[in-house]
């Protein structure tokens, strides 16, 4: 039996040769994202590029970065969403490790790496949550050590931490319990929202705040559309809240919402169209009615609506849509 530490375990199970994210079916083969929930999503990211780009001064080029894009089903959402002067401007990329996809517009540069230097916008949508990373958990010293996985998901102690993560658990999970050492999505993010040479970086996710970490940790398994042990064999998703306020890049402007909050203020809303519509046109009716349960399931607090959205401004001002949501409860900013 070979153990690993989790950070490791989870690289492979994700993203090695037999990965899960390297199956044909792709993340949609397995469960629901907002992206696959409705087109209104794409919608609402579309107008939210638009707001980027009048920001921009309308450049010649407007950048549109896809990053952890499954298989470009954002990126041709948006596309199709913009107004055709604005598309024809656009320059999309979709970043993401596994094969192009058929079928996705040629104009689309597949990439395994944020561009360097764009300008416009970059949008992250449940990709830190598969960010691999260590989990730690308090031995009878009271130390905190790496958790080490089997490849069947059997755990058990390993050594101490390290003094970087000992120090990053310190700062952003200071309740102790189970911890997930989240400086590698730190680093990450860092990165792809350095790449940006103007506009705006935004991701999207399960995440917790300082004042909420959870003191048995997140990490779970996915397949088939149900919660799994998260075994790290391949074949199943292995997910983990992220701790977003930690995430943040620093010297960056950041603003902390919730997709609630956010998707309200780009225009989704999931309130029933009117009755008077049934009886003047059935079929925009039944259209308008299901479009508003879309934006309902995209937009509940219970559910996709409570994802935190991180929004960090690279040499421009907040999108007016944006700027001054407020932030989930239970967020505690610890940036100096």
């Amino acid at each position: 039996m070979t153990w690993m530490r989790w950070r490791p375990a989870m690289e492979r199970a994700l993203y090695g040769p037999d990965g899960f994210y390297r199956r044909p079916e792709g993340p949609a083969g397995h469960f629901r994202t907002s992206v696959h929930a409705s087109a209104g999503f794409a919608g609402a990211v579309a107008r939210l590029l638009a707001e980027v780009d009048e920001a921009l001064g309308r450049p010649a080029e407007l950048a549109f970065v896809d990053v952890g894009a499954g298989r470009g089903e954002l990126t041709a959402g948006v596309l199709a969403a913009l107004d055709a002067p604005t598309a024809a401007r656009v320059r999309p990329y979709a970043v993401e490790l596994a094969a192009r996809p058929a079928g996705l517009p040629e104009r689309v540069v597949w990439t395994d790496r944020p561009p360097a230097g764009v300008r416009g916008l970059l949008f992250a949508n449940e990709w830190l949550d598969n960010v691999p990373l260590d989990v730690a958990e308090p031995g009878e010293d009271g130390v905190l050590r790496y958790v080490e996985v089997s490849p069947e998901g059997e755990e058990r102690p390993g050594g101490p931490l390290d003094a970087a993560d000992a120090a990053w658990a310190a700062r952003w999970w200071p309740g102790g319990g189970r911890v997930e050492i989240g400086r590698p999505r730190d680093e990450a993010w860092a990165r792809a929202v350095g790449s940006l040479a103007q506009g705006l970086a935004v991701a999207v996710d399960y995440a917790h705040g300082a004042g909420d970490r959870p003191p048995f940790g997140t990490l779970a398994g996915f397949r088939a559309g149900r919660e799994v042990p998260p075994v790290p064999d391949g074949s199943c998703d292995v997910t983990a809240h992220v701790a977003l306020d930690a995430a943040a890049a620093p010297a960056v402007h950041s603003l902390w919402t919730t997709q609630h909050a956010a998707l309200h203020a780009l225009g989704v809303h999931g309130g029933r169209p009117p009755l008077a519509l049934a009886s003047s046109d059935p079929a925009a009716y039944l259209r308008a009615l299901g479009g508003a349960g879309e934006a309902a399931e995209l937009t509940d607090p219970a559910g996709l609506g409570g994802f935190g959205w991180l929004a960090q401004a690279v040499r421009m001002p907040v999108p007016r849509s944006l700027a001054g949501l407020p932030a989930p409860a239970g967020w505690q900013t610890l940036m100096p």
